[in-house]
């Protein structure tokens, strides 16, 4: 049984088991919402390709490992703090996270067995890397899904600029832009996720994916399907037309402008969400869910991946770079005010929005190259 499980890194933050012919991953880092490492991003990379291998596996599950008496977090995303640090240290190191976070997400989108991903609690940024391209989305009424990076001056990485791209309308720009989180019924509204299963169900599900004998994919997948339910919801169709209304907007000034003539509170919190965002990087954003509609994955990550080099150094360095202002203001001096540059919308440089686009690297260097 043990050359099943391959020599893991990242100091008990990833556990394996396997059962029957299921291969169990758990996160396990719930003090930090269970946030992504570049040791975790190794040993998970490394349990996906040996298990594809092993015939033995005929399917894998993921979840986050709980913390007593609070609630769950499937996970919450990158290590925000590693990339302020790294980046302040000229550390390689940062550069090799996304790139072996971009190429595990491929993996899991292409992978050849039925991926599982039990997405209960927090799924955030990183985590939604991690579950987007699994072959079943499990979520509870405890489900919150996100992608936040532009509260921190970053882009909706991780392939979003894909799977947002493909929510109906203009919904993947309002997730993008506002970094809203939604729950399990308008996520399998809008196709991220595909399953609800109650959080009372919760236990006997883990316990029974761990404990009970799976011998086939099939009694797997029946493991799951056995306790779903229809997931609780309010309006999403009313929400789109909404969204689409305001979202649907050419450019992120007209946007601006559509939320300050509707007189709801919808659109007046909406706006006041943007405003608090970076103006150049919210127009990096736009720019990018509408071009990921016509993007492969694979070609979306590519540029996922230059966008995210320039994020960190198209201005020359961390000191210029609004994704290390924005860990800054959220995550080490907590004072939660950011300094944008530009502060406003009306001052962006197009040109500069522009250059983000282009990528740093000849295409027969570009760390993703090979991606299929």
């Amino acid at each position: 049984m043990n050359d099943l499980i391959p020599p893991l890194v990242s100091d008990g933050h990833i556990l394996a088991e396997v059962n029957g012919c299921l291969g169990l991953i758990t996160l396990n880092r719930p003090q930090a919402l269970n946030a992504l490492s570049l040791p975790m991003i190794r040993d998970l990379t490394a349990l996906l390709h040996h298990w594809a291998s092993r015939p033995e596996i005929q399917a894998v599950a993921v979840l986050g490992a709980g913390r007593e008496g609070k609630p769950p977090a499937f996970c919450a995303g990158g290590d925000i703090r590693f990339f302020h640090q790294a980046a302040h240290a000229g550390d390689p190191a940062l550069g090799d996270f996304f790139t072996e976070e971009y190429r595990l997400n491929h993996l899991i989108h292409a992978y050849p067995k039925p991926y599982i991903a039990l997405m209960d609690g927090i799924v955030m940024g990183g985590g939604m890397g991690i579950s987007q391209g699994a072959r079943l989305r499990v979520l509870s009424e405890r489900s919150k899904l996100a992608m936040p990076e532009t509260g921190i001056g970053l882009f909706p990485d991780v392939g979003g600029g894909y799977f947002l791209a493909q929510c109906p309308g203009h919904v993947g720009e309002w997730l993008a832009l506002t970094g809203q989180s939604i729950a399990a019924g308008d996520a399998i509204e809008w196709g991220l996720g595909d399953v609800f299963v109650p959080a009372a169900q919760w236990p006997e599900l883990v316990q029974a994916l761990k404990a009970s004998p799976q011998p086939s994919a099939e009694h797997v997948v029946a493991t799951v399907m056995e306790r779903a339910d229809l997931a609780p919801t309010a309006d999403p169709k009313a929400a789109a037309e909404r969204i689409d209304r305001h979202f649907g907007e050419a450019t992120l000034a007209g946007i601006l402008d559509s939320l300050a003539t509707a007189d709801d509170d919808w659109a007046r919190q909406t706006r006041e969400t943007l405003l608090q965002r970076s103006p150049t990087m919210m127009a990096v954003t736009l720019e990018l869910v509408r071009r990921g509609r016509q993007l492969s994955l694979a070609d979306d990550l590519r540029l996922e991946r230059a966008l995210v080099h320039h994020s960190f150094h198209l201005r020359g360095g961390a000191d210029h770079s609004e994704t290390v202002e924005g860990i800054r203001a959220l995550a080490v001096d907590k004072d939660h005010r950011p300094r944008w540059r530009p502060a406003s919308v009306a001052e962006v440089d197009a040109a500069e929005v522009a250059a983000f686009f282009v990528p740093p690297w000849q295409p027969d260097e570009h760390p993703l190259k090979d991606l299929a």
